[in-house]
């Protein structure tokens, strides 16, 4: 593949990731947020399925590990995106992508306590930096959490951490399947797991659920920003490894802004700016080394 193609494939995973955070607002006119989360996965759950069944030889997990990372991936990774869709409710859209940059820093402290993994010195200021920029960006009221957006924004904190969390749980499992059926596999375990959690909400579809603009909403993110979407990054995974395809997070929360304050109106104050420049800022510290690697420099002696 040709680093023109690289390039391509990766701009596009930014934009049909960026614009799921302002179709998950339009769709949240029509549909209550957990059913509409389950419903996305409904749709890239059948998708990915019925691709791995014509696709892939062993695409039925019987294996344990395997059994394990596709519910574990159900349960945080996919079932935990329900807080998205609840903070979303509040949050412009935006604001929803520049919290998911905390995605690798928090994934860096789940391997920390579930792997065993090492933070240097540098690393953990790098975690201490990205923390204090998602601080920016949340701005509590301590004394009322449930004013404005905070509670929102709070949810979908919550998000990240479940997220983290299913990433690494799958790693820790050490599944055999292959991505595309262990992924279908776990986002029919979520959608499940989203509609159970729905119905005890009792959240029902009204009539707006058959207007145009929320099933276009539901198939936008079924089809196009999870089982496509999916699909080039699991194409960018396999030929340039996990750091390089974990950068589309940065370049996500630009889409999604744009979109949102051209499109949909929303505004985006300095300090969400600002914090997520420090969450960049962060990531850059606590991954300084695969940086200077992609970039194509030496990292020198003492870096770790």
């Amino acid at each position: 593949m040709s680093r023109t193609l690289d390039v391509s494939l990766f701009l596009l995973l930014a934009v049909l990731w960026g614009l799921s955070f302002p179709a998950i607002s339009v769709g949240l006119e029509y549909l209550p947020p957990l059913l509409f989360a389950a419903f996305r996965y409904d749709v890239a759950a059948v998708l990915l399925l019925a691709y791995a069944a014509f696709r892939v030889d062993d695409w039925i997990p019987s294996a344990r590990n395997d059994r394990v990372a596709v519910v574990g991936g159900g349960v945080f990774l996919i079932g935990g995106n329900g807080f998205l869709f609840l903070g979303q409710q509040t949050v412009p859209s935006g604001v929803a992508a520049i919290l998911q940059a905390l995605v690798p820093i928090a994934t860096a402290l789940w391997a920390l306590l579930l792997l065993g993994d090492r933070l240097s010195g540098l690393g953990a200021v790098g975690v201490i930096v990205g923390f204090l920029g998602i601080g920016l960006v949340v701005t509590p009221d301590p004394s009322n959490l449930a004013a404005g957006d905070t509670l929102g924004k709070l949810l979908i904190v919550v998000q990240v951490i479940f997220v983290s969390l299913g990433g690494v749980v799958i790693q820790r499992a050490g599944p055999t399947l292959d991505r595309i059926p262990l992924t279908g596999w776990s986002m029919l375990v979520g959608s499940l797991v989203l509609h159970a959690v729905s119905l005890g909400r009792s959240e029902l579809p009204s009539v707006d659920a058959l207007e145009p603009t929320a099933i276009g909403a539901v198939l936008y993110l079924g089809v196009f920003s999870t089982a496509i979407a999916f699909f080039i990054y699991f194409t960018i995974l396999e030929v340039r490894g996990a750091f390089e395809a974990s950068l589309v997070a940065y370049l996500v929360p630009v889409v999604a802004t744009a979109v949102g304050v051209f499109v949909l109106g929303e505004t985006i104050g300095a300090s969400a700016i600002a914090g997520f420049a420090l969450v960049a800022l962060g990531f850059a510290l606590l991954k300084r080394r695969a940086l200077a690697d992609v970039m194509g420099f030496s990292t020198g002696v003492g870096l770790s």
